[in-house]
């Protein structure tokens, strides 16, 4: 591999990142207060939603073995691993949905597993056993604090190669069927959940109508999704006046969409799967092309926060005009290559992923529901979590570490950061009087020093939770725990080194000046 172009050896890299406290010993004999400083405005601009953090899970067949790999069926229990990987990471919001849903059936997947159906997965390939539906994944949602999202089957979309099975068996559901399907969840007195042993309701509240409906010419039109999508959420909220729903509204569909529908909505959802070299012929993110340039792998993965931010601000003027807030409930970069391009598990990706979480936090205002990951399975390289098989134990990918590190050091209302220093990638927040930095060095090779001031206030202190590694450094199921956040203390004068390619939560202590 040539190393021409590195301006740090991996020796003085390794020992930049183990200085990390503060600021190299050739440079301390600046003053604290004449370091550029990065400044936090504390005043609280908008709420931030916990479901920024969410996840989705899908059975994908025999492209993945996601939901089949995460189920222990010898035991009829989830995989102990997979519930303590998903712990750590530590997602808001679960959703049972995607393509899938075009052909799925709830009513195969409850009751007594030894009756359930099993069903061609029309998209992805194999046989679905169905031994994992509402009632598991509800579960799994329990057990790891999650709240479930569930996408009723929107008549397949209108699209007609999924609504019946080569056998001829109809895949498309209706919407007494996405109602009933609420009724089972939230009923207090629905006999058939009862009958299965559920005595009391789910109480799912999300629900999301249609999946990608737009994508496919094949499928419904805008004005055919409205006036169904209003349809739906009637015989829906007949069964529960109190969920939430989310409509389609991708594809230059939300104006239309909201003239029609939007009373009955309380989310618009679009997805982002990209990638961010897509008309770039020699691009380093394609199979294993990464290996060879590292120097210009980073800065075109640098590159995706752009490309990502510009996708958010063309769906939020498509939805302007609408207080309506935006449910991003797909998205992750899709790169070219072997599983989904093994760049992806690099940490140059993990950080590529931090800086679009901080653009995610920067359009909370109406982004309210936001992923950046396909959660969990064998072998796709956007999975937040790794399932090793037969055997071995679950691990976090790169965008799950980052992930996992911003939702334990977060606050719930969006402050303003000025004059960050150049290379430093930062978001802010507050919950209380408690302050949070979001911190993405974007510098492959170089270390930013600074002062973090709040203004009106004076730091007196805090601690920085910080993940930190060389850029080429690949998770693998050998060395998954390589990268974990380590804590430090930000010493009285809040002067602080970050370390290049790292991705770093701060917690500041206050007092009034």
């Amino acid at each position: 591999m040539d190393k021409s172009t590195d301006t740090t050896t991996r020796r003085e890299f390794l020992g930049i990142l183990g200085a990390g406290a503060a600021a190299p010993a050739v440079g301390r004999t600046l003053a604290a207060e004449d370091r550029p400083a990065l400044i936090v405005d504390p005043a609280p601009r908008f709420a931030l939603s916990p479901y920024l953090y969410m996840q989705f899970m899908e059975p994908l067949g025999t492209t993945d073995g996601s939901v089949a790999a995460a189920w222990d069926a010898l035991r009829d229990c989830w995989r102990p691993d997979v519930i303590e990987a998903t712990k750590e990471l530590a997602p808001t919001l679960l959703r049972w949905g995607g393509c899938f849903c075009s052909y799925y059936k709830w009513k195969e997947g409850v009751g007594p597993r030894s009756a359930r159906r099993p069903m061609l997965n029309l998209l992805w390939g194999g046989v679905e056993t169905n031994q994992v539906g509402t009632h598991e994944f509800v579960d799994f949602c329990r057990q790891v604090g999650a709240d479930p999202l569930l996408c009723v089957n929107f008549e397949s979309d209108g699209r007609k190669q999924w609504q019946r099975s080569p056998q001829g068996d109809i895949r498309a559901g209706g919407l007494q069927e996405a109602a009933e399907w609420v009724r089972y969840c939230n009923a207090a007195d629905c006999t058939e959940r009862r009958a299965h042993g559920r005595a009391e309701p789910y109480g799912v509240r999300l629900w999301q109508i249609g999946n990608e409906t737009s994508y496919d010419r094949n499928g419904f039109d805008c004005e055919t999704a409205a006036r169904r999508t209003v349809e739906f959420a009637k015989a829906m909220r007949q069964e529960d006046p109190t969920i939430q729903i989310i409509g389609w509204g991708d594809s230059g569909w939300a104006k239309r969409m909201m003239e029609i529908a939007g009373e009955h909505l309380q989310y618009l959802a679009f997805h982002h799967m990209f990638n961010p070299d897509r008309n770039l012929p020699d691009s380093p993110l394609r199979g294993i092309e990464y290996r060879k340039d590292p120097a210009r792998t980073w800065d075109r993965l640098m590159n995706a926060a752009g490309v990502h931010e510009t996708r958010i601000r063309q769906m939020r003027e498509q939805a302007a005009g609408y207080d309506i807030p935006l449910a991003m409930t797909e998205c992750h970069f899709a790169l070219p290559g072997r599983n989904r391009c093994e760049v992806l598990s690099t940490w140059a990706a993990g950080v590529a992923n931090a800086r679009l979480l901080n653009v995610h936090e920067r359009h909370g205002d109406r982004l309210k529901i936001a992923t950046l990951a396909d959660f969990c399975g064998t072998r796709w390289q956007v999975n937040a979590i790794m399932i090793p098989t037969p055997g071995g134990k679950s691990y976090l990918m790169p965008v799950a570490l980052v992930m996992a590190l911003y939702r334990h050091h977060t606050g719930d209302q969006a402050v303003t950061v000025t004059s960050p220093p150049e290379f430093l990638d930062v978001t802010a927040s507050r919950k209380g009087n408690r302050l949070f930095l979001h911190v993405v060095n974007t510098s492959r090779d170089r270390a930013v020093t600074t002062r973090l001031a709040v203004a009106g206030l004076t730091v007196r202190g805090g601690k920085i939770f910080q993940l930190a590694a060389d850029p080429e450094f690949e998770v693998l199921e050998t060395q998954a725990r390589a990268i974990v956040p380590v804590q430090k203390d930000l010493p009285p004068d809040a002067l602080w080194t970050f370390p290049p390619a790292s991705v770093s939560a701060v917690e500041l202590d206050t007092v009034r000046t």
